[in-house]
């Protein structure tokens, strides 16, 4: 790994993905800020300290931008979070220097397939505020999605700090099926942008690929090998690296 992230000291945002928490990011935080970046890692809306913020990706990208207060940073998203971010890129450009989206989309195209991804949203949280929120993880984080994340990496700790109503809007109002489809207005984005999907992951290698020709030459596309879609959290130390030595790069 580079030994400093150049320019230092550098602002980085990390943004988490549904049912973590910012502390979630512990591990690549400690390695960011350890090279002389200042890091900060906000809780999401519906999630830890924002568990009573009630908006959609709309306006937890606004939240964001209100949080950055004019000050442009690097923005790292992963899943929900690179959902938010890619709104935050493309509706408050003054705060976002360089962008990272990490196992993300730029939303479903077909109104057919964003209802029935409401519908089992919707029904997704009545469950979680029936089953509460320990008995959710464990179906939550059981799914072949995280077959590859360790138990000792999931988190689960941090997870356990939200709320089941805090969850439940968060599905209710920010899931994938209430997000207009931006890739038409992607080609926008004209700072450096690094594309990351794991491997493993196929479905996000694919929308990996597609999110970074469609943002154009302004974008890197990195596969980690033998990650699946929790890459920051499966393999933090190759993805810091990875990070690191982008930031170096494009800083130059």
């Amino acid at each position: 790994m580079p030994d400093r992230i150049d320019p230092a000291p550098h602002r980085i945002v990390l943004v988490h993905g549904f049912t973590q928490t910012g502390t979630t990011w512990a591990e690549v935080a400690a390695r960011l800020g350890g090279l002389g970046a200042e890091v900060r890692c906000p809780d999401q809306p519906g999630h830890g300290g924002a568990g009573d913020v009630r908006t959609d990706l709309t306006g937890a990208a606004a939240r964001l931008a209100a949080l950055a207060d004019g000050t442009p940073a690097t923005w790292v998203g992963y899943s929900m979070g690179g959902r938010i971010l890619v709104s935050l890129a493309l509706d408050h450009p003054e705060v976002v220097d360089r962008l990272v989206l990490v196992s993300t989309t730029a939303g479903l195209e077909a109104e057919e397939e964003r209802a029935a991804r409401r519908a089992a949203d919707e029904q997704l949280a009545d469950e979680l505020e029936a089953m509460g929120v320990a008995a959710f993880l464990e179906r939550w984080l059981a799914q072949p999605l995280f077959a590859r994340l360790p138990p000792e990496a999931a988190g689960r700790e941090a997870r356990l700090v939200n709320t089941a109503e805090g969850l439940a809007s968060s599905l209710r109002l920010a899931g994938t099926g209430t997000m207009a489809p931006r890739w038409h207005e992607l080609h926008r984005i004209d700072v450096p942008v690094l594309v990351v999907a794991g491997a493993e992951d196929a479905k996000f290698v694919a929308l990996a690929e597609r999110l970074h020709a469609a943002i154009g030459a302004n974008a890197t596309l990195a596969v980690l090998p033998g990650a699946g879609h929790a890459v920051p959290f499966e393999q933090p130390d190759a993805f810091s690296e990875l990070l690191v030595s982008w930031l170096s790069a494009v800083s130059r």
